[in-house]
């Protein structure tokens, strides 16, 4: 697992060895919280199959969804915050995960300039992914974010079907789709209906969860 992501590319033999030795596989059912916000950091996890949402919730109770995860991808990386978690994750699907003792993960970090560069680039990547949600957040309106989330999740994980139409499965909710878009479980419906009708999308109302973009920008 550790070798299949890019993420781990630059440790040697010898380190790759001693993360796999004190690390272990953890399944996780649909729903299960692996971590909540202020709980003690302990550990940074690599996604064997499944996907897991990353999110913050505040004072009044709203949820904000950062991040999606999905095979191979690592998430809870940033051990550099503080000894607390400032987010929560949680499971959008039955899960498995390579669960990694956050303070090894530290060392492999301080030992190798490399593999330092590329988690620093990945937390950094991350922050503006969020900063650009800010940005749309003020500046586009809510079709357009909802519609850009649909072509992105396309980008990412999408299979291409003929010249220029993609098929996803994103596996959420018009719930998680809103909490994503910072907008409303009523406007993503109204919106999928929409662009739907423009003939932008296409899906059918028994599996909502997948769409078909009839024209993708490759």
């Amino acid at each position: 697992m550790l070798r299949q992501s890019s993420l781990f590319k630059h440790l040697n033999e010898t380190e790759i060895a001693q993360l796999a030795r004190h690390s272990n596989l953890k399944r996780i059912k649909k729903n299960q919280f692996i971590y909540h916000n202020q709980q003690e950091i302990q550990y940074v996890y690599v996604i064997e199959k499944g996907s897991i949402k990353c999110g913050m919730e505040t004072s009044s109770g709203k949820i904000l969804i950062k991040h999606i995860h999905y095979d191979q991808e690592v998430f809870g990386e940033n051990v550099f915050a503080g000894i607390k978690r400032n987010d929560f994750a949680q499971a959008m699907q039955d899960s498995v995960l390579l669960v990694i003792p956050a303070s090894l993960f530290r060392s492999s970090i301080s030992k190798n300039a490399e593999f330092a560069a590329e988690i620093m680039q990945l937390i950094i990547t991350r922050l503006n992914h969020v900063e650009e949600r800010m940005h749309n957040f003020v500046f586009k309106k809510a079709k357009e974010r909802i519609y850009n989330f649909i072509v992105t999740s396309g980008r990412a994980r999408g299979i291409k079907i003929g010249l220029d139409e993609c098929l996803i499965n994103h596996g959420m909710s018009h719930k998680e789709i809103a909490y994503l878009t910072d907008t409303s479980r009523q406007t993503v419906a109204r919106v999928l209906g929409e662009l739907k009708r423009d003939n932008l999308i296409h899906f059918s109302p028994r599996k909502p969860s997948k769409i078909l973009i009839r024209s993708m920008e490759w």
